[in-house]
Order: C-alpha cells, then structure tokens, then sequence
C-alpha cells in the first residue's frame, strides 16, 4: 500500500475534494474525487442535488426572538461592528468591563448576522441548524450577574456546537432525519460550558453522520441541515468536513466560537478550508459522552475559533475528566489552558520541527516555515515514514455497528425510533430523495462487516502502533518537538496514534483557497501545540474575514 493512503482518511472523514486524483488503496473504496496534497483545486457546485433544508421552517427558528430582536436596528449593528468582528475574547469582555458592550448586544450582534446572512438569501451559508430560543435571557442574566471571584473567560460567551453534540432545549440530529425528534440532556462538555457561565448560541450543520454515511455526497450536507457553503467560496470552494457547519459560522463571524468533533480530520479540514483555527485535541481529554459517535477509539470533540487565544480558553472551558467515558484522562494540566497566556511565549528558539519534504513545493507552507525560523524554530526535513494503515475503513465500521446503538440506548431520546445502523437503513429507504438523496453507502458497508472480539483488538492495536511509528522514528532520529503538516493532510495517522493536532491560517492560494499550517505532537501537548500556533499567528497574522460578510 503506497504511503498515500491517509488520501483514504480525507475521503473517509471527508475534506476538500480533487476530481483529478487517482490513487489505489486498500478495502476497494472508489477514490476518484479524493484529496491530493494541493487544496487549490476549486469546483462548481452548483450541481448539488440539494441546497436548501426542506426540514427547517426558518419563520419558525426565528420565532422566539421576533420581540426581543426588535429594538436591535441596522444602526445598532453597524456601531458594535468594529468591536466585534475579528474580536478575541479578552478584548470583547475589555469592551464590555468599559461599558461598550453588554453580553446581550453580543449575542444579539451574533443573532443579527446569522439571520441576515446564513438562510435564504443570496449570500446564505446555512451553517446553523438551530437556535437557542433562551440564549438573550440567558445572556441578559449573564449581564445582572455579579461576581467575588473573576468567572472564567468564557463566561457570557456566545457558542455554537456541532449538531452531534447533545445539547438540552434543541434536538440533536446529526443532519439525519431520523434523529430529528431527538430531544436530550446536555452532553458532558455541553455541562462544562454551561458551568463556565457560556452562552450556547445554537447548533451548526454537518456533514450528515459525521460524514460517515453516504459516502458520495459534498462536503456539509445533511438532510436536515441541507448544504453548507464556504463563505471564501459559496458554491466554488469545498467546506471541508464534517464540522462544516462550525467551521463556517465562525469563519463568517456568527459566534464567539464553536466546538466540532474528529475522528479523522473532521475538525482539521474545514477549519483550515474556512480559515480559522481549530485543534484535535488527545483522545480523551475531552469527554465524548453525549456526542453521536462515529468511533469511541478515535473520537473527540474540539474548539474552532478564529485565533489561538479563544481556543486556548474554549478548550479550557471543556476539558475534565468523565468517568462515564471509557478514554477520559485525568489530566494534571495545571492552571489549565489558557492563564494570562502563559504558556503563550514569545519564540520558538530551540523548538525542532520536522517539516515533510513532499510538501516543500507548497508556496505557503514555505513561506510558514520561513516564518517560523525568524521566531528560533530549527526545521528538519524529514520523508514520511513507509507504514500502511490497514483496515482503517473496518475500524470504523465495527466500532460505529455497536457504538452508535449505545448512542441511541443511553443518551438518545426516547422520541427517536431507531436503534441500530440497520433501522437507520430502512427508515431513510421510506422516502429515500429526501432523507438519502446521496445514498448512504457507507452505513450500508457498516451492516454488512462483522469481526471477531480478537480480530477487531489486532487491527486496532496495528492501526495505533503504525500510526505511532509513522511520528514516533522520525521524532526520535531528529529529537524533534513536533511536526508541521497542512490541512488535514496526515490527519489519519494523528488519528490512530491518537496524538493531538492544531491548524492555524497560513494564508491562500492564487484562487483564493484557504489553507492552515497544522502542528502534530504528542499525546498531551496541548500546551506546547497552542504555544507554538499562537507565534505562528502572532508572526504571521494570515487570516482575513471572509470579504462578503464584513
């Protein structure tokens, strides 16, 4: 198997698309639009079978703000308009401290700007799925809340979550149909933020099922959600996938922030396609319980924002050990992620990166790496290790065929009348154009693979052990700090070896693409990876808002 095979993971877990690539791989996936090693290839998309939810009334998702959006005029959003956009968290709460701003202007901005630009109209993005109809009474209470103690940073913060993310007083649904009724307590990182004093603003479209289910559909399209589109690009550029939905709201300044969630590049790709900065953090370090999964070994939420400060304090707002998750890990991190920027230094003098040698004919990642050099950063380059990454499709697989009916049994509302991959099946063959106008492939390769209890712990442990190597040999020949990659580019062997990564803005192609310089390290990094990104961005400054959402 050649060494391309993580171009299996990006179709698998699904990121921009190259009709021109041709690779052979293992497990007989048909891979002709699967990603290559450029990001500049862009497509017209205006054949897309569907673009427009036919399952959200978008009178009603409005509804419960109609009275209280009222007094909030075009002259109101234009005056908070140069204290808000592009804002990291600590300058909003100055504007607020000084009396410029209020949590409830905050999220009412927010508010604002998703109804006027995400639905139903020239410029639409449809990155929110649904809204929170409390969310200005709970940030006006933010506002009269008085506090002995500083609370914590993400405090009357506005937070859209990626709509696998159980979340109570909005359904959870994954994109899928079935699930539209699906009606939950808050999952455990949902807790974590509410206990900070967050704001959840809503929830963002995904690619349906984590993009685990139809195999031959666009980026960000869910049959509930429908089809969201790249703010750098509508139409043209690919979301990336499947946190499309967050990575898009944030890009286009709908929210302070939002979380996604990866198996494999889900988080990586569409925050490096929509320019903002998202981090796969350690399996384990956040909770997973409440979130629909795709597979308990790989799975992981994680913060998208728009620069490294906000995902220091989203990720800090998350992290916590859950005993109900069979991975959580109790951390001793300290005072956290994100304290006065602590860990947020001012070089990189001595820090050894390995940089890959393929992908030196890449103008940005050159030039990132030039960047990196003026902060002390040493650059070895290093070739990619030849591992093979075998049945990584089966991993999948067998891990969805019983976690996603634990899913349903445990956490899932008794409102929803699936309970397995199978029943998922037959409910969408009901009204098959619009619940699967894509197919739905994928979960139909999930009934029909079977493994033994032994079989499936071998592959796991290979698939780890590989993925470890693929870093781990390099790292210790070169005594390297960490590695430097684009996109999602080796987000499958992160992936399996379960180390954490970070993709920052680097800049965009001559077609105007976005892409991120991503930082891999080793379990438990976090610190180190959020460290170095925040120089990066720091030194290079390469995100710019999307020109027709300013």
């Amino acid at each position: 198997m050649r060494l391309s095979i993580f171009f299996l993971f990006s179709f698998l877990i699904f990121s921009c698309k190259n009709p021109k690539a041709d690779h052979s791989v293992s497990d007989n996936i048909a891979l002709e639009d699967a990603m290559v090693f450029s990001n500049d290839s862009i497509k017209d998309f205006r054949a897309f079978k569907v673009l427009d939810s036919e399952y959200i009334n978008v009178s009603e998702l409005w509804e419960p703000f109609e009275n209280d959006l009222n007094d909030f005029t075009d002259e109101t959003y234009n005056r908070l308009k140069p204290l808000i956009l592009e804002a990291n968290i600590p300058t909003l709460h100055e504007h607020i401290s000084s009396g410029k701003l209020s949590y409830e202007l905050l999220t009412k901005f927010y508010l604002y700007r998703i109804r006027k630009f995400d639905r139903e109209n020239s410029l639409s993005l449809n990155s929110v799925i649904s809204l929170n109809p409390n969310v200005i009474k709970e940030a006006i209470k933010a506002d009269n809340t008085d506090f002995e103690v500083e609370p914590h940073a993400i405090y009357g913060m506005p937070i859209l979550l990626k709509d696998n993310i159980n979340t109570e007083g909005m359904p959870t649904t994954a994109g899928a149909v079935a699930l539209q009724n699906n009606n939950t307590e808050d999952a455990f990182v949902v807790k974590q933020l509410k206990s900070k004093g967050a704001l959840i603003l809503g929830k963002t479209n995904l690619s349906e099922w984590a993009y685990f289910f139809c195999g031959d559909c666009p980026s960000g399209y869910s049959a509930v959600g429908g089809q969201t589109l790249n703010p750098y690009g509508r139409r043209i550029m690919d979301t990336g996938g499947s946190s499309s939905g967050s990575g898009v709201a944030v890009a286009a300044n709908f929210c302070v922030g939002a979380v996604g969630s990866e198996t494999s590049g889900s988080i990586l790709s569409p925050s490096s396609q929509n320019s903002v900065v998202g981090l796969k953090p350690t399996i384990g370090l956040l909770s997973r319980s409440g979130i629909v999964p795709i597979s308990s070994t790989l799975d992981t939420p994680g913060p998208m924002t728009k620069n490294v400060t906000d995902n220091a304090i989203l990720l800090d707002a998350m992290f916590g050990f859950d005993d109900s998750d069979s991975k959580s890990i109790a951390t001793k991190s300290g005072t956290g992620f994100y304290g006065n920027k602590a860990s947020f230094k001012n070089d990189l003098t001595g820090k050894r990166f390995g940089a890959f040698k393929r992908l030196m004919e890449d103008s940005l990642y050159v030039r990132a790496i030039a960047e990196l050099k003026i902060k002390g950063a040493v650059i070895i380059e290093v070739e990619e290790e030849k591992v093979d990454l075998p049945d990584f499709l089966r991993l999948l697989n067998l891990d969805m065929k019983t976690d996603l009916p634990e899913y349903l049994s445990d956490y899932a509302s008794n409102e929803v009348a699936v309970a397995s991959v199978q029943d998922v099946i037959d409910f969408n063959k009901k009204d098959s154009l619009n619940r699967m106008p894509y197919g739905q492939k994928l979960f139909e390769g999930i009934v029909a693979d079977s493994s033994s209890h032994e079989a499936f712990q071998e592959i796991k442990n290979t698939l780890k052990a590989n993925g470890r190597s693929f870093y781990d040999k390099p790292m210790k020949e070169h005594n390297l700090d960490g590695f430097l990659s684009i996109n999602n580019y080796h987000a499958g062997f992160a992936a399996v070896a379960e180390y954490p990564a970070i993709t920052v803005p680097m800049g965009y192609t001559e077609k105007g693409a976005p892409k991120g310089l991503t930082f891999i390290g080793k379990p438990l990094s976090e610190n180190d990876l959020l460290g170095w990104a925040y120089i990066y961005e720091q030194v290079s400054k390469r995100r710019k808002a999307p020109k027709n959402y300013n």
